[in-house]
């Protein structure tokens, strides 16, 4: 394998001064605490296994790209606990393990005087997690930490640890930064400290020279302000005087409300006793009037009953007469419907003997008719020709149908297939439309162009091919990651023309015209698509080569020309995980430059002078642009059957119109046939069709003369019905009017009644007037008594509320009486609310002008 030649490069590269195992225990003294004096590395990174002995001045790692210089790096920090944050890569301890490798691990043996630290760090690239060892046992990252800590290293030092990732955030450090990242890199652990506490003393010290400062500020103030307050002292008094002022007032003005809402509360019960008085006298002199309607009403009610009485009998007679004149109008529709049945039977009469003389009239001129046909010649022989040809006519339409039928049922299964192909080239357009959306993501600019292309294709002369990406089809998609990954991006999305004077037309049009980022490539001269591989692949079967990468696509001539031209597609072996396995062996093949494994893809240069191989290898990586694999024969193969199937059904098409051109004729002439055997076979019948319908006829007439009515029975039986039916109207109209009658009695003596209701009506109106105004009255009155009873509950409640509100302002208790000190007070001031209340913002305004007084001096006065 390549790995032990890298170790043994990268060591002689970045130990400027390595010293051999055996020469170390010499130059002991040389070191100091902390020396890395062995790093071993185990599946991390790019190594399987590496050891590098540093020498006792590792000052800087340097080494050409691809030799694992930051693979060192990265296992110093990770060795000696540093975060993964240090390193600006991977933010995961298991991503610094080598890919396909489950667990990874890190030594590093340090110097020091009383005995070498020796510190393995285990990774497992699983779960991320970490087993520490410290001097051969197992400890946890804290005690390396502090061991670490110990010899003075500080992995997260940019003075004392750079790595690549980190050179641009070391130059923007600032100097105060630096200093401190040098103190703490290169002094003892107690200067950091010591410049520390130096930085608080200093800044304790500012804040009491502040503190001083103020404090002879705050004296000088306080001189002043005690000057000033002497003024308000005086300006506090006079405000206070009018403030005990409208206290007082305060106090008073709910004892003037209570004897004030007093007077109104006696005032009202004065004014409802009287409505009391006035609402009794006026009921005493309502009695008599409501003693004289009562009477009325007594004499209402018997008149009122025998109305109802007579109403109810006069209904009952107007019904009973009404049943008597619906039983007239009944015998009258009765008599009607016997004079119809009358003249419906003289109607049917008429016409049965109209259809009788219409009959004779009939057998006469069929009669006539019979006699003018006469003998006719026997038409058979030419019936019985028509039937063979109709017969023949038959027999070559069912062959015609058959052969449409046949043909249909072939148009059907063409179209099915066509359809069935459509639709699997319509999964390959979407496929191409899917390549085509991929391209667009990645590089507008040359969706774009590709755009003008479709639609500008005529400008040019040559072949014009578009993106490389598109063009190719690779014909399995495991084979994508090969491609893609040897190919670069930018030949990927470039376009091929077949002419140079054709590229230069299009980069002018889009690139200066159109200001888009394209790539175009002109394709050799000589075609080397079919170019021979250096070996046949059957002898690298060996190694587990097993198929070159052009044979994993396919691509237009002119495409495959340029990739085998630029990139040895025809070259490039591709092989297993036994390549992988053979990779040390393989690698010494003079032939091979370019090789892929499963997983990586290596390139090997060989030196011009000395011969020796130079290795590197990079992770091949999926594929993004061309996991989309289409069949270019595939396509084609069912573009032609589709265009096979157009084909076919137009030769049907063809074929159904002849046939139906055919039938066509056919019909025409089983027509004619069928209309000359109608004429002939009308003629050889005519004479027994006519002889047939006189006997009918004769029949039908000899029937119609046995079935005659006898009109003259008929009236008579009608006249007798309706006789029967008279007399019992005669009956029914004595009936109706007796019931006419009783009706007329019934409402004279129902209108007597009701002349009498109204006199007795009016009388109770008139009673019911006068009473009417004075019960208006009345209840005016009863209404006043309920609203100064309300108002009396109110205004007592009010009195209430004022006494115990005055009481409470003065500070006495519910059965207490008011002092002797505040009724002398009292009778100093105003008596009535307006002047208590004038008074009161008089004062409280002289009180509000003493404003600006300091807020010291109420405080202290307080």
């Amino acid at each position: 394998m390549a790995e032990p030649k890298k170790r043994q490069r990268l060591t002689q590269l970045n130990s400027t001064s390595q010293t051999s195992s055996h020469d170390r225990s010499k130059g002991q003294d040389r070191y100091v605490d902390g020396s890395i004096l062995r790093i071993t590395m185990k599946n991390f990174l790019t190594y399987d296994y590496s050891v590098v002995n540093p020498g006792p001045n590792l000052n800087m790692i340097v080494g050409a790209n691809g030799t694992g210089k930051s693979s060192i790096v990265c296992a110093i920090c990770l060795g000696l606990a540093g975060k993964t944050a240090i390193l600006g890569r991977g933010d995961k301890a298991g991503l610094y393990v080598k890919r396909g490798c489950q667990k990874g691990s890190i030594e590093i043996e340090l110097y020091r005087g009383g005995g070498n630290v020796v510190i393995n760090r285990e990774i497992h690239a699983a779960n991320n997690q970490s087993a520490w060892m410290l001097n051969g046992k197992h400890c946890s990252q804290k005690a390396v930490e502090e061991e670490v800590k110990s010899l003075q290293i500080q992995v997260s030092n940019l003075c004392q640890f750079l790595p690549q990732e980190k050179v641009g955030e070391f130059a923007k450090m600032s100097k105060i930064e630096l200093l401190e990242a040098t103190e703490k890199s290169v002094g003892p652990p107690e200067m950091y400290e010591f410049h520390c506490e130096l930085k608080n003393f200093r800044n304790k010290e500012r804040e009491l020279e502040n503190a001083v400062k103020e404090k002879a500020s705050f004296l000088e103030k306080a001189k002043q302000r005690n000057e000033r307050n002497k003024i308000d002292v005086n300006r506090y008094y006079e405000r206070k005087r009018h403030l005990d002022n409208v206290e007082l007032l305060d106090k008073k003005k709910p004892w003037v409300e209570y004897e004030t809402n007093r007077k109104d509360l006696e005032q009202v019960k004065r004014e409802r006793d009287e409505a009391r008085r006035q609402l009794l006298t006026l009921r005493q002199a309502q009695a008599p009037m409501m003693r004289k309607l009562q009477q009325i009403d007594e004499q209402l009610k018997p008149a009122e009953a025998q109305m109802k009485a007579k109403t109810a009998a006069i209904k009952e007679a107007s019904n009973k007469c009404k049943q008597k004149q619906d039983q007239l109008d009944q015998k009258n529709k009765e008599i009607d419907t016997i004079k119809q049945k009358l003249n419906l039977k003289q109607t049917e009469e008429e016409d049965h003997q109209k259809r009788i003389s219409n009959t004779r009239r009939t057998i006469e001129d069929l009669k006539a008719e019979l006699a003018k046909v006469g003998d006719q010649p026997d038409v058979t022989p030419q019936i019985n020709a028509i039937n063979v040809e109709l017969r023949q006519i038959q027999q070559e339409r069912a062959k015609i149908e058959g052969e449409k039928t046949d043909l249909r049922r072939e148009r059907e299964n063409l179209f099915a297939e066509s359809r069935m192909l459509e639709k699997k080239l319509n999964d390959m357009n979407n496929m191409m439309n899917a390549k085509e959306e991929k391209l667009r993501g990645c590089h507008r600019d040359t969706h774009t162009a590709l755009q003008w292309l479709r639609r500008n294709r005529n400008l040019f002369v040559g072949n014009v091919y578009e993106p490389i990406m598109l063009m190719i089809n690779v014909k399995d998609p495991r084979f994508a990651k090969y491609v893609e990954n040897h190919i670069p991006f930018r030949d990927l999305r470039a376009f091929v023309f077949q002419r140079k004077d054709d590229m230069e037309k299009f980069m002018t049009e889009v690139r200066d015209g159109m200001n888009l980022k394209v790539n175009s490539i002109s394709a050799p001269e000589k075609s080397c698509s079919q170019q021979q591989s250096s070996r046949n692949i059957e002898s690298l079967k060996r190694f587990g080569f097993y198929i070159y990468l052009r044979e994993m696509f396919d691509a237009p001539d002119e495409v495959m020309s340029y990739l085998c031209h630029q990139y040895k597609v025809h070259d490039v072996p591709v092989g297993n995980d036994q390549t992988k396995a053979m990779i040390k062996t393989v690698i010494e093949e003079p032939y091979l430059r370019v090789l892929y494994t499963t997983e990586e893809r290596y390139m090997v240069k060989r030196s011009f002078y000395s011969n020796k191989i130079n290795t590197s290898n990079s992770a091949v990586y999926p594929s993004q642009l061309l996991t989309i694999t289409l069949d270019a024969e595939e396509k084609r193969k069912l573009e032609q059957q589709i265009k096979d199937c157009e084909l076919k059904s137009r030769d049907i098409d063809e074929q159904m119109k002849a046939l139906q051109k055919e039938a066509a004729n056919l019909d025409r002439r089983d027509n004619e046939l069928l209309a000359e055997k109608k004429r002939l076979s009308e003629l050889k019948g005519k004479k027994r069709q006519l002889e047939q319908k006189i006997s009918t006829r004769q029949d039908s007439l000899r029937q119609m003369e046995q079935s005659v009515i006898d009109l003259k029975k008929i009236e008579q039986e009608t006249k007798e019905k309706i006789a029967a039916v008279n007399s019992l109207k005669v009956k029914i109209v004595s009936a109706f009017m007796v019931q006419m009658k009783l009706r007329t009695k019934l409402s004279m003596e129902k209108v007597y009644l009701a002349l009498e209701t109204v006199a007795l009506t009016a009388e109770k109106t008139k009673q019911e007037n006068d009473c009417r105004a004075g019960a208006s009255e009345l209840k005016t009155i009863d209404q006043m008594c309920n609203r100064l009873e309300q108002r009396k509950v109110q205004l007592t409640e009010q009195c209430k509320g004022h006494l115990r509100r005055a009481k409470s302002i003065c500070g006495m208790q519910s059965n207490d009486s008011l002092p002797e000190d505040l009724c002398k007070a009292f009778s100093k001031l105003p008596n009535t609310l307006d002047e208590i209340d004038a008074l009161l913002n008089e004062e409280r305004s002289r009180a509000e002008c003493f404003t600006g007084l300091s807020e010291n001096v109420r405080a202290h006065m307080s």
